[in-house]
């Protein structure tokens, strides 16, 4: 369970520190693309879902074993943007530099299927401690 905990609370924290910034830096995003001034809906949007997805992990390395379930969606969350990534690189529309932008999100994907893997279900921690 300390697995799953130092996991989340990990990418809980990274993303915080990697995506807040993002709220002041418009400018700085709109210098490779188009300025996200011409969609600030979509720009803002994306950030509080991402936010929101960081307050999950941390509430999940709050109780691992019990919010096991919800570790699922985290994956799909994190491969989902890997998936995303690979295709619009395959297809010529992002660099490859734009692509490693993915590296993160796989690696956090890959620790999130390990920790969903050595975390027991809810019920099965419950029957482990009846047997003590």
């Amino acid at each position: 369970m300390s697995f799953a905990r130092i996991v989340f609370a990990a990418a809980g924290v990274w993303g915080l520190v990697v995506v807040t910034p993002l709220y002041f830096q418009m400018d700085v995003t709109g210098r490779p693309y188009p300025p996200p001034t011409e969609y600030p809906h979509f720009f803002y949007g994306f950030l509080a879902v991402t936010l929101a997805w960081q307050v999950a992990f941390l509430v999940i390395a709050l109780n691992p074993t019990r919010l096991r379930a919800i570790m699922i969606p985290c994956v799909i969350e994190k491969l989902g943007y890997v998936a995303t990534v690979t295709v619009l690189h395959s297809q010529g529309l992002i660099s490859m530099d734009d692509a490693l932008t993915a590296a993160p999100d796989l690696v956090l994907g890959l620790l999130f299927i390990m920790a969903f893997a050595r975390t027991p279900s809810s019920s099965h921690a419950i029957d482990q401690s009846r047997l003590r």
